[in-house]
């Protein structure tokens, strides 16, 4: 047996120096099409409460044409705020399928991010209106901040945002970071702020509805992020059955995503749009629900743009993993 092989190690800088936000889209839109062609796998998802507080997750699969094989490995621990660490955890392994030895140890929160943050964005460009000019984001994290990014740099159009936090109190940093692309304040009133919008973001822990029911304008489109585990919700009851659904993975959705408080309704897994297999054929008064639950193919697909690039660079942490 081999002595000499080697396990990379790539920690966040590695991994946000390494990764272009164009690129990563391409791969992302990779995962989605690979998805509804059967190219790429995606294997049962583990999601547990565990007795500290904290979620557990495991998302795994594979592109065997691609000898690509590889898990990540994380969750949601809320009490790392208090040690002002970050809530959300994880860590991607990249596998030699051949013979199962690891090839890559690699932050996983930056590629979740990143990977996220492109899903929403081509989830705007292919389900909201294309005269979409106003959206509302709930939250201000780390997610939040993501699907707005790419939402402004895939739908141009978008120029007056609002935000809503869980207490009303305005978000400095937050506005900074958009300043000068867009006109982006504070809303104090949740229902006024999704009457008005076009397009709605919610990037929050999911723990209940976020807005009333009678709020929602026909023609508005919704990203939904937090509802990531069972028992997450993030919208009022009877929106999914008044809406068009459009799910990353359709039982992952129906266990862990929004999908699961309406698990019978109609839905359309977005790779299947991406790959031509069906159209939006969205009309103006559509209302448009895209349930994220995150697939293991784009932590795969982006995971392996970032592997190759360091390697062909030199980046990261060498170390010996003799067999």
């Amino acid at each position: 047996m081999p002595n000499d092989a080697r396990l990379l190690l790539l920690d966040k800088d590695h991994v946000e120096e390494l990764m272009l936000a164009d690129d990563v889209l391409q791969a992302v839109r990779e995962a989605f099409v690979l998805h509804s062609r059967g190219g790429g796998r995606i294997f049962p998802t583990v999601r547990e409460h565990l007795a500290v507080g904290g979620i557990f997750g495991i998302k795994s699969g594979d592109i065997p044409d691609q000898a690509l094989l590889g898990l990540k490995a994380g969750g949601f621990w809320p009490s790392n705020r208090r040690i002002g660490g970050e809530p959300h955890q994880a860590t991607v392994v990249l596998i030699d399928p051949a013979n199962g030895r690891p090839l890559c140890i690699i932050d996983g929160n930056a590629i979740t991010t990143v990977r996220t943050g492109a899903a929403g964005g081509l989830g705007v460009v292919e389900l909201a209106r294309p005269d979409s000019v106003r959206a509302c984001v709930f939250g201000t994290g780390v997610q939040a901040r993501a699907q707005l990014t790419f939402a402004l740099q895939l739908m141009p159009s978008l120029r007056r945002i609002r935000y809503v936090t869980s207490g009303g109190i305005q978000d400095t940093v937050f506005e900074s970071h958009f300043a000068g692309r867009c006109e982006i304040s504070l809303a104090l009133d949740p229902n006024a702020a999704v009457a008005e919008s076009d397009v709605v973001v919610t990037a929050t822990p999911g723990a209940g509805a976020l807005f009333e029911l009678g709020a929602v304008r026909p023609g508005t489109h919704f990203n939904c992020v937090g509802a990531d585990t069972k028992g997450k919700r993030e919208l009022p009851e009877g929106l999914l059955e008044r809406a068009r659904l459009f799910v990353d993975d359709r039982i992952q959705a129906q266990q862990i995503g929004e999908t699961q408080w309406a698990p019978d309704q109609p839905c359309t897994e977005f790779g299947e749009l991406l790959s031509g297999r069906v159209s939006a054929g969205r009309k103006a008064s559509d209302i448009t629900i895209f349930d994220m639950t995150g697939l293991a193919l784009q932590d795969l697909t982006v995971a392996r743009l970032v592997h190759d690039r360091a390697v062909a660079r030199g980046m990261g942490i060498s170390v010996a993993w003799p067999w």
